[in-house]
């Protein structure tokens, strides 16, 4: 067994110590955040930022076996922090929010997710000591990890940048031009009638999902308990999901306008900007991020300290949450590896 299975099946049985806090953002913004931390720390601090639809407890930090990234980090010696943007889960949601979608544009765009980034990173900073932080973000989180350290570079130790778009090319059938996201009188542009958040039921949280798994048994590629735990994390993270019938929580569409205009080929940040060691990971079953935007990462991250570019063979877009030998257990360790000796 591996110095990392081990340290992994030692902290299923002691388990780190969870903390959860809220940390003042821009006016009137308080950020829900929760420490995750092992009993004896010896990394790095970590910041692990969720995507553009589901918050970050239910992404990173189940209660069932599996189902937490935190966990697999804090096991490895990090003290490992999972926040809310502003919009999602604990953190203060905008005022707009509890009105109809359809009163307000696209809510929580990239600049304002940047800003809680840094009030996290300062509180951290504080609370750990540290001059520095890793970041680890997921999807959109990723995009928003990256545009954060071409502006705080000083703040930022390592990067990780896990099945994230970078707006390298256009064309994208989920995302992007003739996507149901584009204005139909405005080819191009992003629809204004997708509004200022939306709703997802816990079904919808497995559609791609499903269909990216290459086997017709979706349990025997998922831990069910997992997906049980996860959809059941997303809908608990809005406290009026039971208000609607089905029960849905609400995520700003602000990520979507974003990733939108990513998809089609637009940068929202230049890459050349970073300086710190860089890893990039993407899943080869992946629905969200493409071929060109890890091979554009990897031609314009000129200044970053090192780089290192990894596919995982046959993993999905949530291969954190999938079974250990479909990606989960690879991810893991790329990451914890990269974390304590920089890129190989």
């Amino acid at each position: 067994m591996t110095a990392l299975l081990l340290g992994l099946a030692l902290a299923a049985t002691a388990g780190p110590v969870r903390a959860d806090s809220l940390v003042p953002s821009d006016p009137g913004i308080r950020l829900f955040v929760r420490e995750v931390r092992p009993e004896k720390a010896t990394g790095v601090p970590v910041l692990l930022l969720h995507g553009a639809r589901v918050p970050g407890l239910a992404s990173f930090d189940l209660a069932v076996a599996g189902g937490s990234l935190a966990a697999d980090l804090a096991a490895a010696g990090h003290p490992v922090y999972v926040m809310d943007a502003r919009g999602y889960g604990g953190s203060t949601r905008p005022a707009a929010m509890d009105e109809p979608p359809s009163a307000h544009p696209p809510l929580v765009r990239s600049p304002e997710v940047v800003r809680d980034i840094g009030a996290i990173v300062e509180w951290i900073c504080g609370r750990a000591g540290v001059e520095r932080v890793a970041l680890f973000g997921w999807a959109t989180g990723g995009h928003w990890a990256g545009f954060f350290a071409t502006l705080h570079p000083e703040r930022v130790s390592h990067l990780v940048m896990f099945n994230t778009l970078y707006g390298a090319t256009s064309g994208h059938p989920m995302l992007g031009p003739g996507s149901d996201l584009e204005n139909p009188a405005r080819p191009g542009r992003f629809d204004p009638a997708f509004g200022a958040y939306r709703l997802g039921t816990e079904a919808s949280l497995f559609g791609a999902w499903d269909r990216s798994i290459p086997v017709e048994d979706k349990a025997s590629w998922r831990d069910p308990a997992v997906a049980k735990a996860y959809g059941e994390a997303a809908l608990a993270s809005d406290p009026t999901s039971s208000a609607r019938t089905p029960a849905t929580f609400r995520s700003p569409a602000g990520a979507m306008e974003d990733s939108f205009l990513l998809a089609s080929g637009h940068r929202l940040w230049d890459a050349s900007l970073i300086h710190a060691p860089t890893l990039v990971i993407a899943s080869e079953l992946d629905f969200w991020s493409r071929p060109g935007d890890r091979e554009a990462l990897r031609d314009e991250l000129v200044h970053a300290s090192s780089v290192r570019v990894v596919v995982l063979p046959q993993a999905t877009h949530l291969a954190h949450l999938d079974r250990p030998e479909h990606g989960r257990t690879r991810l893991i360790q790329e990451v914890v590896g990269f974390l304590n000796g920089g890129a190989r």
